[in-house]
């Protein structure tokens, strides 16, 4: 069946009907405009009883008393294109002989498509015709949308249900489809068909519409191109928002649009609940790793369906910036390789094959925060690797730090963490205070004889003190701290409390 256009109706064989008006002498599309319905009247003025998008029928006995007067030909057709009417039909051999001339003029004045029906074309018949492909039209899109529904239904059931939804609902509209949230796009078809900073817009509009905690259907230009975004979830308990790059969904596109929204909220749903024992999951894997126990470890990742990497291995731990936005750990998922991603005592802890270890560096472009980065290890060296990321991290040279790039990485790096600066400045609260009290300068003067490894006569010279007074300020400071400055494991303990509390360099 035919479109509802004054094409199609004009190309119908049995009407009959002619074309007075040229095609290039109308409005460009204008017999290609849908016709939502066809009206007949002779008034003189019957734009109180028409609405936009109609087409008119007259047999022109509204013109009897006109004559040929150009003025009420072109009175009549103004009103015709301020109403909104997309064509006009024209009944000859009833009130007059063929086309009235001045009404032709008029029409290519507005620019507006006029056609002859003849005597013999009742209007009924156009009426009738343009209705009927009206149903045609109407009941091609319902059956559209229920073998669209159904083709959702199906990729649903998939294992990877929600990205099969996303790619079918972009193959049915034709256009691309994403899941998003505010941590990361979660899901899109047809892949890269939206440019990284649209996606990044995307996700803070999302965020947006999360953050005010009501479902919202919407409309929004980002990046230039017009997108349908509707809320993913229950009232204050919202997923994500699905996007679609489209400037606008009729009825059916709206209603298969609804069915993708409905699954795909349940699909979060349990997709939440999954994650959550996942996560549970993966870091009892990690507690077995920080223990030794290598094989007990594989094989419980193993039997959940993401095994380890193989070794050896690089652990990443990140700051809580990056560890709270909870989108880092699905955007790794998503990257597709093996990998470990748990939370321990707050941090989240990556481990991942030494050839996937830049993935760190586009994690942290991606989503802010920093990240430390551990030299490679074996399985059974979780545990230390873990210390040297957490200790690369505090260090934070950049937004990923590597420790095998620190300066002086080994040992004495673990001297640079927060908890060896508390544990410093305790061990020298007894000659900070002493020093305080009595207007010493007992940690100076341990500084300056260290910095001078240790040699009296170059640490006087360094406080311009005489070099008694160095040997008698050492000796109260031995007396308060309980070292025995005069062996090497006193000397190791006070030393390293002072680099810790950043006295020395």
């Amino acid at each position: 069946m035919a479109s509802p256009t004054i094409r199609a109706l004009l190309a119908r064989p049995e009407l009959h009907l002619r074309l007075a008006t040229p095609e290039d002498a109308v409005a460009p599309g204008a017999l290609d405009a849908t016709v939502r319905w066809i009206h007949s009247s002779d008034l003189a003025d019957p734009t109180p009883f028409l609405a936009g998008g109609m087409v008119l029928l007259t047999t022109g006995t509204q013109f009897r008393d006109a004559g040929d007067d150009p003025a009420a030909y072109t009175a009549y057709v103004r009103r015709l294109a301020r109403s909104g009417m997309i064509g006009l039909g024209f009944g000859t051999e009833v009130a007059r002989e063929g086309i009235p001339e001045p009404l032709l003029a008029a029409c290519l004045a507005a620019r507006l498509p006029l056609w002859e029906v003849p005597y013999d074309t009742p209007f009924i018949a156009l009426a009738r015709a343009n209705a009927e492909a009206l149903a045609a039209v109407a009941y091609e899109r319902r059956t559209w949308a229920l073998e669209a529904q159904r083709a959702v239904a199906v990729a649903a059931l998939r294992p990877d249900g929600l990205r099969a939804m996303i790619a079918e609902l972009a193959r049915r509209l034709g256009a691309w489809v994403g899941l998003v949230d505010a941590d990361t796009l979660m899901h899109e078809h047809p892949g890269g068909g939206v440019d990284a900073a649209t996606v990044a817009a995307l996700r803070e509009h999302a965020a947006a519409m999360i953050v005010r905690g009501a479902q919202a259907t919407s409309g929004a230009t980002i990046g230039g191109r017009a997108f349908h975004l509707q809320t993913l979830g229950q009232h204050r308990h919202l997923r994500a928002v699905l996007a679609i790059a489209a400037e606008d969904l009729d009825e059916q596109h709206r209603a298969v649009v609804t069915t993708v929204v409905a699954m795909a909220a349940l699909a979060l749903e349990q997709r939440q609940d999954l994650d959550l024992a996942r996560d549970t999951l993966a870091a009892g894997v990690l507690e077995a790793l920080m223990r030794g126990d290598v094989a007990l470890a594989a094989a419980v990742a193993r039997a959940s369906g993401s095994p380890l990497p193989e070794a050896p291995v690089v652990v990443g731990v990140a700051d809580q910036r990056l560890a709270d936005t909870g989108g880092a750990g699905r955007w790794l998922d998503a990257r597709g390789v093996a990998a470990l991603h748990a939370t321990e005592h707050g941090d989240l802890v990556v481990v991942l094959g030494v050839d996937d270890a830049p993935l760190l560096d586009e994690l942290v472009l991606r989503h802010g925060g920093a990240v430390g980065v551990s030299t490679p290890v074996r399985l059974d060296g979780i545990a230390e690797a873990l210390g040297q990321a957490r200790a690369a991290r505090d260090r934070r040279l950049g937004p990923v730090t590597r420790f095998g790039d620190l300066p002086g990485a080994g040992v004495l790096s673990l001297l640079d963490s927060p908890e060896a600066r508390i544990v410093a400045r305790g061990a020298l609260e007894p000659l900070a205070a002493h020093d305080a009290a009595q207007g010493t300068a007992l940690v100076e003067t341990l500084a300056a004889w260290f910095a001078a490894d240790c040699a009296h006569d170059a640490a006087a010279r360094a406080l311009g003190v005489h070099r008694h007074t160095v040997r008698a300020r050492l000796a109260t400071a031995q007396e308060l701290l309980g070292h025995d400055l005069a062996t090497v494991a006193g000397r190791s303990q006070v030393w390293a409390a002072l680099r810790a509390a950043g006295l020395l360099g």
